[in-house]
C-alpha cells in the first residue's frame, strides 16, 4: 500500500475549507473522494482542527510582554541601534508613542523610490477566509518588501528591533502605502479578531499581532493624520516620524481603534511594520 503524506498544501486547503464554513464531515468526504484513505484524511482533518483551536486559545491570552522601548526615566531620546530617536509624546491607555527622527530624509526618499514601481491597490485581510481583498474602507496603493529584501529595508528592520525590543523575525514584511488626494483608511483594529472564521489560518504564521509601527515617508501639505478616535488623539504625518501602538489582547478594550484621515492636499506615503507574538515565517 502506497504511503500517503499529508502535505503543507493539503493542510492549507483544509484550513481554507473550514475557514469558509465548510462542515468537517464535508471536508472529510471531499478528501476521500479525491483519493485519500479514510484514516489518513481523518487524521489530517483532526490535526488541522486541533491546531486551529490551539491558535484561537493562544490568541486570546495576553502575552507575557509586549514590544516597548527601554527609556530611562525622564529621558526624551531612546537608542535605536544606529541612531537615537526622539520621543515626542506618549499615551498609556492606549499605549501610543510618537517618535521623531526614526528615519532619515534620504531613507524616506529611497523607500518611496523603491516602492513606487511596485504599487497596486491596497488590500486588507478578509475576515472570513484569512486571505486578502480590496476594501472600500482603504483607498490607498501599496506593496510589501520581504524582510531584509535589500540593504535599506534590513537596516530599518534592525533599527526597529532595537528600538522596540522585539526580534526582527517576529515582524511581518515592511508595507509601503501611498494615499493620494482624498484617500483614507477608515478606523479599524490591526489585531485579528478571534471571532472571525479566517483568523485561525492567519495565526498559523507568527500568532497574533501585538503592535504596529507607522512611519511617515513624507509630509502632506494638509490632512492625512493618524487618528485614535477612542482616545481623542491624532498624530500629524511628518517625514521621518512614526507612531507606535501596542495591544495586549485582540479586544476593543485596548482602545487601539485607529485610522488614516483623508489627504486634503498632495499625497501621503507611509511604511508600516506589524509585529507578531511569535516568529513570522
Amino acid at each position: 500500500m502506497t504511503t500517503q503524506i499529508v502535505s503543507l498544501e493539503l493542510q492549507r486547503w483544509i484550513d481554507e475549507q473550514t475557514a469558509n464554513g465548510v462542515a468537517a464531515e464535508a471536508v472529510l468526504e471531499a478528501m476521500i473522494t479525491s483519493g485519500w484513505r479514510r484514516e489518513v484524511a481523518r487524521g489530517a482533518l483532526r490535526a488541522a482542527l486541533e491546531a486551529q483551536q490551539k491558535a484561537q486559545r493562544e490568541s486570546s491570552v495576553a502575552p507575557a510582554h509586549l514590544p516597548e522601548p527601554q527609556v530611562a526615566e525622564g529621558a526624551h531620546r531612546v537608542a535605536a541601534g544606529d541612531r537615537e530617536v526622539l520621543i515626542v509624546s506618549t499615551l498609556r491607555a492606549p499605549r501610543v508613542i510618537v517618535f521623531a527622527d526614526l528615519l532619515a530624509a534620504d531613507e524616506c526618499d529611497e523607500l518611496v523610490a523603491l516602492a513606487r514601481e511596485r504599487l497596486a491597490r491596497s488590500e486588507t485581510v478578509h475576515s472570513e477566509t484569512g486571505g486578502t481583498e480590496i476594501n472600500t474602507a482603504r483607498t490607498s496603493d501599496g506593496m510589501f518588501f520581504a524582510r531584509a529584501e535589500n540593504a535599506l529595508v534590513g537596516r530599518i528592520e534592525a533599527r526597529i528591533a532595537v528600538l522596540l525590543n522585539w526580534p526582527v523575525d517576529h515582524g511581518e514584511g515592511l508595507q509601503v502605502l501611498r494615499y493620494s488626494l482624498g484617500a483614507e483608511y477608515r478606523p479599524h483594529y490591526d489585531y485579528f479578531d478571534p471571532a472571525d472564521p479566517g483568523t485561525a489560518l492567519l495565526l498559523r504564521r507568527g500568532g497574533q499581532r501585538v503592535a504596529s509601527l507607522v512611519m511617515y515617508l513624507n509630509t502632506p501639505p494638509r490632512g492625512g493624520a493618524t487618528t485614535f478616535p477612542d482616545a481623542g488623539f491624532a498624530v500629524a504625518a511628518r517625514r521621518g516620524a512614526a507612531v507606535f501602538f501596542s495591544y495586549d489582547r485582540p479586544h476593543p478594550d485596548t482602545r487601539t481603534l485607529h485610522g488614516g484621515a483623508p489627504v486634503l492636499e498632495g499625497e501621503k506615503w507611509v511604511a508600516t511594520k506589524w509585529l507578531r507574538a511569535g516568529r513570522f515565517d
